[in-house]
């Protein structure tokens, strides 16, 4: 389905003028016709009692439309066209609105009002809330969707809870009504698929022998390193799967990551754990630095000479100073070394 933008003048106000004008004068030029005894009396009498009774006809016509909206026309069941543009309208009074994502809201989105009769959508389903009325046009500006977390399993089998905010509006108001039964919840079902099969591709944190790219190459690729490009391939994904409903994704982020709370506290634990080696890991390497420097410069200024034995035992004392968690408890000798 091709959309097709009437090109009508924004004649409202015209139309709006000429049947207040005409039901003003009709009452009394009924009156005249009636009243007088000519044949062309009588049937002037006639046109102005069947314009008082179907001229309202007229004024189904009339639209408003503010910016950036759109108002896809039916008539007698065929497509007739979209009206964009703000402005005061006047089409064929037997045209009707068609827009059947009027009465669903997606979280956050702010397209449609709140005292309106909705339909909630979220990840846990479709919930109904209560009011009256509704509006069926289409709204053109960039909107956010925000859909519930979801818990999914990431490459190493973890499994993890993420949420995302995808930016996204209407391009093509043909293909958002007539492609799709629900183009709101369409996007919403295809946001949390395509979210779905983006994160199971990563590890949460990073990996060895991951391949997160598919080009068979182990990489450092991981949900908590790499959110951006996480997050362009979501939107990608996204992009292609609501292009037949006329909708085009601006951007995607992710706007939540942790564990999953069963295993929350063991990968804290392992994360721990990961820390205390990598820092005991730098504080030996320094300790063993300092300890080659100071032989070597007692050797050179000829300070003391030590065999092999005190050598070692040298290094040993100085390593479990250095390399100590408590402060070491000073022994002073004050006879000979030997």
């Amino acid at each position: 389905m091709k959309e097709r933008i009437i090109t009508t003048k924004k004649n409202g106000m015209g139309m709006l003028a000429f049947i207040i004008i005409m039901y003003l004068v009709s009452m009394p030029a009924m009156m005249f016709g009636f009243s007088s005894e000519t044949g062309i009396g009588t049937l002037i009498g006639i046109l102005f009692t069947l314009w008082i009774a179907g001229g309202w006809i007229l004024a189904l016509g009339l639209k408003v439309l503010k910016p950036q909206e759109a108002l896809v026309l039916t008539l007698f069941g065929k497509y007739y066209g979209t009206l964009k543009g703000d402005g005061f309208y006047w089409v064929n009074p037997f045209c009707t609105a068609f827009n059947p994502a009027s009465r669903t809201k997606l979280r956050q989105s702010g397209d449609v009002a709140g005292e309106s009769s909705l339909m909630q959508i979220s990840a846990e389903g479709v919930t109904a809330s209560t009011g009256t009325g509704f509006d069926k046009k289409i709204s053109l500006k960039i909107m956010t969707l925000n859909n519930n977390k979801q818990k999914i399993n990431d490459c190493l089998g973890n499994p993890v809870e993420i949420g995302i905010a995808v930016m996204w509006k209407v391009t093509d108001t043909a293909k958002a009504v007539f492609e799709v039964d629900n183009y709101k919840e369409y996007l919403s079902l295809q946001c949390d698929t395509a979210l779905r099969n983006i994160v199971r591709l990563y590890p949460y944190d990073v990996a060895e022998n991951v391949d997160t790219t598919g080009d068979g190459i182990a990489d450092e690729g991981s949900l908590r390193g790499s959110s951006e490009i996480v997050a362009g391939r979501i939107r990608k994904e996204i992009q292609e799967r609501v292009a037949i409903a006329g909708i085009e994704i601006v951007e995607a982020r992710i706007t939540y990551l942790a564990y999953a709370p069963e295993i929350a506290a063991a990968m804290l634990q392992r994360q721990q754990a990961s820390a205390v080696v990598d820092a005991r890991k730098l504080i030996v390497d320094g300790a063993v630095g300092m300890v080659e420097m100071a032989l070597e410069q007692l050797s050179e200024k000829n300070v003391v000479e030590l065999d092999d034995e005190r050598k070692a035992a040298m290094v040993s004392n100085l390593l479990v100073v250095l390399c100590g968690n408590h402060d070491a408890q000073p022994v002073v000798n004050s006879g000979s070394i030997y």
